[in-house]
């Protein structure tokens, strides 16, 4: 028999499961086609199948994972053209996002960000400098204050993970971390039009990369 959750823990669990996923999928350790079974994902965060079977709704609703009729719930395979689809949406949205919310950014905003920068520099482990740099982007896109924007950018950057994720060799990385770097001194002395710039030629160049990495896998 399933324990019995209060509504509250329930949705605690619920959250500890959808966050666990997404971060395996998202770094890599669940990798594109793999099978997610509600009984072993249960036992293995010691739960019961409820709270796995809503985590595993909403990963399909943020386009994480496909529901199949007939394999259950299986990470999503992202193909190239959706992601060159994804960073052209990109492109459109992120620079105004940026632009805007250099125009009026918080110090305490410029702080954290000046931190995830720090703390990107002493990243080790690939994974772990992918969840940073993603979090730093993330800030960025959120300075504006503009919810609804940010909420859509997210969600385009989670369905370019899985591809971006392999592009994330040692090289991308010393990179980005230089173009970060041109970033955060847009951000410091406020000019929005050049961080905007700075943010489509990321754009671009990282799709690039992607793309590289595509035709090698074939």
């Amino acid at each position: 028999m399933e324990p019995q959750l209060v509504p509250g823990e329930r949705r605690t669990a619920h959250q500890m499961v959808r966050d666990s996923l997404r971060r395996a999928i998202l770094d890599g350790t669940l990798s594109a086609g793999s099978r997610l079974v509600q009984a072993d994902i249960a036992a293995r965060l010691r739960v019961s199948t409820t709270p796995v079977r809503e985590a595993l709704r909403d990963l399909a609703s943020e386009g994480l994972i496909r529901l199949d009729a007939h394999r259950g719930a299986v990470v999503r395979e992202t193909s190239v053209y959706e992601v060159r689809e994804i960073y052209l949406i990109r492109r459109l949205l992120e620079p105004e996002a940026v632009r805007l919310g250099v125009d009026g950014m918080e110090p305490e905003v410029l702080a954290a960000l000046e931190g995830l920068h720090k703390a990107l520099g002493e990243a080790i482990e690939p994974a772990r400098w992918v969840a940073l740099n993603r979090e730093f982007h993330r800030l960025l896109n959120s300075a504006a204050g503009l919810d609804r924007l940010a909420e859509i950018l997210n969600h385009l950057d989670d369905n370019a993970a899985v591809y971006v994720n392999l592009a994330a060799d040692a090289e991308h990385r010393y990179t980005v971390d230089r173009h970060r770097q041109r970033l955060l001194e847009a951000c410091r002395q406020g000019d929005s039009e050049r961080a905007a710039k700075l943010v489509s030629e990321h754009l671009r160049q990282t799709l690039d990369t992607v793309e590289r990495v595509v035709v090698n896998m074939r």
